[in-house]
């Protein structure tokens, strides 16, 4: 029998052809290599030693190729609990000294997570690749999304990455942060913001 099981592979660094699962395309949507491949080209360097957010993790692949390419710390949120089950798993295939796992709703948990960068005197990337809203159950996470990032302070956030839809136009300006960059992928765009 043909099995459903889904994976990709780690692109470069350290766990370079590490096989990772992705959970079924009902449960999460997998970034595309396209959009990933432009992500890492714009701030391969930055991205060593830094600390990294992704929000909405599903199977990781985003966080783990930020670990892979010299991030210090990754620090993953995801609510699907298929998702978080292939999530650990994949994190067991790299170094799991340096993730950390929030199971449960993203929106309540980001509190917890900036708390602990403020103890630390930390700044993020937060990655954030919310459910497209033409999901059932999805319609309000956009608006969500957008309240959550408002609420993120200054002092903890190097750079959010916003993958969306790209019928999705996205404010210029969030709390006090601004559109820099836009990038477009047929349907999906990547929005990088930083504070001004």
């Amino acid at each position: 029998m043909k099995s459903n099981l889904i994976i990709k592979k780690i692109v470069a660094g350290k766990f370079k052809n590490k096989t990772i699962k992705l959970p079924s395309k009902t449960t999460t949507r997998s970034s595309k290599a396209i959009v990933l491949e432009s992500f890492f080209n714009t701030i391969q360097f930055e991205i060593i030693d830094a600390t990294f957010v992704e929000l909405f993790s599903g199977s990781g692949s985003v966080g783990l190729e930020a670990l892979s390419r010299g991030a210090a710390k990754i620090i993953f949120m995801e609510k699907n609990s298929e998702a978080l089950k292939i999530l650990r798993e994949n994190i067991a295939q790299t170094d799991p000294s340096l993730c950390e796992v929030y199971g449960g709703d993203t929106f309540s948990n980001i509190s917890t997570v900036i708390k602990n960068l403020e103890k630390k005197n930390h700044k993020a990337y937060f990655y954030i690749d919310p459910p497209f809203s033409t999901r059932d159950g999805m319609e309000e996470i956009y608006n969500k999304t957008l309240s959550l990032i408002a609420t993120l302070p200054k002092e903890c956030v190097k750079l959010i990455i916003i993958e969306h839809m790209s019928t999705l136009i996205i404010p210029d300006e969030i709390g006090t942060f601004r559109v820099k960059k836009v990038k477009k992928f047929g349907n999906t765009t990547l929005s990088y913001m930083q504070s001004q």
